[in-house]
């Protein structure tokens, strides 16, 4: 009886949901012991494993729930063990079924989310796996929160038949080393956590081009509600930034024809947003070039990465006095004006951006012809913090999978609203505060110049922000300006690219009761590689890696507690476009063989897998035989003078080798302090700077990192003064 129910209800949710399944493959027919584990957003969800499953397994239900009227038909069809999560004994429950051959399944979060993130994990299943020695089946259920039986009534559009996919990963043991038995249940709670984490991830669509995964974002919350929004007050739905970018796209075709790469030089603002969807829709690359560079700086951009047109604004090019860069621009490329191309929008060009927004499927695959996963998405350039920038090409699956990863250890909900004033021709403001937020629902308010540090606080303010991004010295900024109320709406500050100053942390703690999340990440990378969240957060580390990725670390001379970290993941880049080999594609490549990167930087993990960054490779000083690392250095001066800024490079050294010079921007900085606080924190009498020197400012790049190479020459010339 319960075999015909069973077809009877796959049938019907073929049928109602159009239930996409994915990886059903990995179902181990021959497995004795089976705990299967699945996320858990809606009622309907214990109704869909039993339809789908190959074999009916026992669900393990809440006692508290299974009395409600409505759990009581899934109860009547179904095998199942009703549990008290609050009295330990169920375990024992749990385990005598595992050990008789039976195949059950559980909720790890004990409840439906209320996010349609991951909620708490609960370490008993893992413990249960453990003792019965089962293997856990990961099922991952996607497209049920947006139905009437979800909790996230009032968060996401709910609907009567929303389509579903669900996602199953390959079977695996928990393998524990600790023998006590509260160490083991936290290392097996642990592995359970990062094993969920790891089917977040995949329950999310990444073989696909950038445009389709907007398309779907649309379909799933709406076409007119206000998703973007800039400084201007313009104010986009997905209907009204599709029928604009349609419009933009059919203007360019004719400047652009017979190109596939195209310049955007373009501040936050819908304008550019609507660019880099435009060229898409034509199945153009879009190559966003730093603006803060020098002219010589953007040609070599252009050369490097092919470009012959580059889109920009008369307005923006005035207010950011770049007149002379697009001069120069000028005389080796095309120049389109934005306001130009608006000239030419006619009524009829209008409406055929207008028509092609009503059937936007239908009308991209005609007009873009086949774009696949893995076609670039975007040319980026290296912030040439160190050395030359270098084009970095990224996909359309590297995007997507780092939006994944995103939404794997974040709890992003259409509710929130995002703020990003971080440049988007870094990969920072580009997928994390831009893509990130708008593919997952959110509404994005973007603005200019992180450097207004009284104005960002009062757009905060005004718009009810949620969710802000933002490197170390922006935030400091925006704090020391901030009213205490300014903030009052924030609940995640994600920052990344520079080391995150415990006198920025405190601040934003002590001031707004804020803890700021510090993330990891490389343009090559998409860029985030590892971050802290709510769930998983250690002070003083850039926190775990996201889920996908595979790592190793290589060995450096000199240095014992860590190593070079080398990556690979769907979210690394596809390659290098280099000065001397314009065009051409260099795939990342390590002594492992392609596909992996060396990041540059030195790192270690903890026990959990928490990862703490030393420095970069080249930013180490050989002094009597052993590695110094200069972010150190500087970490100390930020220990001694949290409210200045600092800055360590190592000098050529005729008698020494190497020498280690500190510019900062204290005043009255004093040597003698520097040497208190290396004792006070047992560290060697080398990562004393040999020089210090007080400067006005320190030089930084457009993306709020220090400009080594602006440092060094400024250290030289005060050295040889």
């Amino acid at each position: 009886m319960r075999h015909v129910l069973q077809r009877l209800a796959r049938s019907l949710f073929q049928r109602l949901f159009r239930v996409e399944l994915r990886g059903w493959e990995h179902y181990p027919h021959d497995e004795p012991r089976l705990l299967i584990v699945a996320n858990h957003v809606s009622y309907l969800d214990g109704a869909l494993l039993a339809a789908f499953l190959p074999d009916m397994p026992i669900f393990v239900i809440n006692t508290h729930m299974a009395r409600h009227w409505w759990v009581k038909p899934f109860i009547a069809v179904t095998r199942h063990v009703s549990i008290d999560p609050t009295n330990s004994h169920y375990l024992k429950t749990l385990i005598q079924h595992l050990k008789a051959g039976e195949r059950v399944a559980v909720f790890p979060e004990g409840r439906i989310s209320v996010t349609g993130a991951l909620m708490k994990i609960y370490e008993g299943p893992a413990l249960a796996a453990d003792k019965a020695d089962a293997a856990l089946l990961p099922v991952y259920i996607e497209g049920a929160q947006y139905s009437l039986l979800s909790r996230l009534n009032g968060i996401v559009r709910r609907r009567l038949l929303p389509r579903i996919r669900l996602t199953m990963l390959p079977a695996r043991r928990l393998t524990a080393t600790a023998r006590n038995g509260r160490v083991r249940r936290r290392e097996l709670g642990r592995q359970l956590d990062e094993l969920m984490v790891e089917l977040a991830y995949a329950g999310m669509n990444i073989d696909q081009p950038l445009v389709s995964a907007m398309l779907e974002t649309w379909a799933r919350h709406g076409g007119n509600r206000t998703v973007l929004q800039d400084a201007q007050g313009q104010r986009f739905g997905w209907r009204a930034l599709f029928a604009r970018a349609f419009t933009l796209a059919d203007l360019l075709e004719s400047p652009c024809a017979g190109q596939h790469h195209i310049g955007l030089l373009l501040p936050n603002s819908n304008a550019a947003v609507t660019a880099i969807l435009a060229l898409h829709l034509r199945g153009r690359v879009p190559v966003i070039l730093n603006f803060t560079s020098g002219s010589q700086e953007l040609l070599g951009a252009c050369r490097t990465a092919q470009v012959r047109t580059v889109c920009t604004s008369r307005a923006f090019v005035a207010a950011a006095n770049l007149d002379e860069s697009v001069a120069a621009l000028s005389e080796r490329t095309t120049v389109l004006f934005l306001e130009d191309l608006r000239q030419f929008a006619t009524l009829p060009t209008r409406i055929r951006g207008l028509l092609k927004s009503l059937l936007p499927t239908w009308s991209y695959h005609r007009i873009a012809g086949p774009v696949r996963a893995d076609d670039p998405a975007v040319i980026l350039f290296t912030s040439g913090s160190e050395r030359e920038p270098k084009g970095v090409v990224l996909t359309h699956r590297n995007l997507l999978a780092n939006v994944a990863q995103a939404r794997a250890v974040f709890d992003i909900t259409p509710r929130d609203i995002a703020l990003n004033s971080l440049p988007i021709f870094h990969a920072f403001g580009l997928t994390t505060a831009t893509l990130t937020p708008l593919l997952l629902g959110g509404r994005l308010v973007l603005y200019p110049s992180p450097l207004h540090y009284h104005v960002i606080p009062e757009i905060a303010y005004e718009h009810g922000i949620t969710i802000l991004f933002g490197t170390n010295t922006f935030l400091n900024g925006y704090g020391r300006n901030a009213h205490p109320y300014d903030f009052f709406n924030v609940r995640l500050v994600i920052m990344g690219a520079e080391p995150l100053r415990e006198e920025t942390r405190r601040l934003w703690l002590d001031k707004f009761g804020i803890p700021i999340r510090e993330g990891y990440g490389l343009t090559e990378a998409s860029p985030v590689l590892a971050a802290n969240t709510r769930h998983r957060h250690c002070e003083r580390t850039v926190g775990k890696l996201l889920p996908g990725l595979d790592h190793y670390l290589e060995p450096v001379e000199g240095i014992t507690d860590g190593g070079l970290l080398c990556v690979r993941g769907p979210n690394v880049m596809a390659g290098y476009l280099l000065a001397d080999q314009p065009g051409k594609l260099i795939p990342p490549r390590t002594e492992r063989g392609l596909g992996w990167h060396d990041t540059g930087d030195i790192a270690r993990f903890d026990a959990d897998g928490f990862v703490t960054l030393l420095g970069r490779a080249k930013r180490f000083a050989k002094l009597g035989g052993e590695m110094i690392s200069l972010a150190a250095v500087e970490r100390l001066a930020a220990d001694c003078w949290p409210e200045d800024q600092h800055a360590a490079i190592n000098l050529i050294d005729p008698s020494k080798g190497e020498t280690i010079v500190l510019l900062t921007t204290r005043q009255d900085a004093d040597r003698s302090d520097l040497i208190t606080a290396t004792h006070r924190e047992g560290l060697s009498g080398l990562h004393i700077p040999r020089h210090v020197f007080t400067v006005r400012e320190i030089p930084l790049l457009g993306s709020g990192k220090l400009d080594y190479p602006g440092v060094r020459r400024l250290a030289e010339g005060l050295a040889s003064a």
